[in-house]
């Protein structure tokens, strides 16, 4: 028997705002990866989530904040917090090798498991007029600190003498490089495990890296030292 009033009808879960921003970003990822940053609409996103457009607007100002928002969320959902404090612990403690095996193999790592976060953020470094802006702000804090590192340790003579931000790209392209040509263009030339892989970039970068060792002295022979303390005396 039907209860008076209608009760047969399902009432819709009212979402919370955080259920609720965390569902639009959700939503707008696969749009925004799919088919671009001037491809998408905040109407699009709204249909798909099931909202009106308005809903959007209440959680995001624009659609560059939105984008904005969903780099973030990706970056918090991958555990970057997390890597980037062991990253400073390895610094504080100079372990270059471990330093440099960690980021290499979280480039790899990342492209591999988050294709859709790597169009995201090349739709973001190619697309919208406030893209490049947004995407410094998230780079160049992480550009600032391995730079810092490596001047730390040219300072002390482990690392030979070059521009650190130059340094920065040649080491950070390795393995971002290798992740375009594999995951986007299908050029995976490379026939070994990851962790082996992110091993041999590593001594790659840092055979660059570190400064070569002054040459062994030469033992003088009995003769030789000889004639030098005569010709001393």
């Amino acid at each position: 028997m039907p209860v008076r009033g209608g009760g047969n009808r399902r009432k819709r879960r009212r979402f919370s705002a955080e259920e609720r921003r965390h569902q639009l970003l959700k939503t707008a990822v696969g749009l925004f990866s799919r088919l671009g940053f001037e491809g998408t609409t905040t109407k699009a996103i709204a249909a798909a989530a099931g909202v009106s457009e308005g809903i959007i607007f209440q959680h995001f100002a624009t659609k560059e904040e939105l984008y904005a928002s969903i780099l973030d969320y990706k970056a918090k959902e991958s555990g970057i917090e997390e890597w980037e404090k062991q990253l400073q612990d390895h610094a504080r403690q100079e372990n270059d090798e471990a330093l440099i095996f960690s980021l290499v193999e979280r480039i790899l790592q990342s492209d591999r498991r988050d294709p859709q976060f790597m169009r995201l953020m090349l739709q973001a470094a190619l697309k919208g007029k406030h893209m490049p802006k947004i995407m410094a702000e998230r780079i160049l804090p992480f550009h600032r600190f391995l730079s810092g590192y490596i001047e730390k340790r040219q300072s002390k003579g482990a690392f030979r003498e070059c521009d650190p931000a130059a340094a920065v790209h040649a080491i950070v392209s390795m393995p971002s490089h290798y992740g375009l040509a594999a995951r986007l263009f299908g050029l995976n030339t490379i026939k070994m495990p990851e962790h082996e892989m992110a091993a041999t970039f590593t001594r790659l970068i840092l055979g660059g890296l570190r400064a070569p060792e002054a040459p062994p002295r030469k033992r003088m022979k009995t003769a030789d030292r000889e004639e030098a303390r005569r010709q001393k005396g």
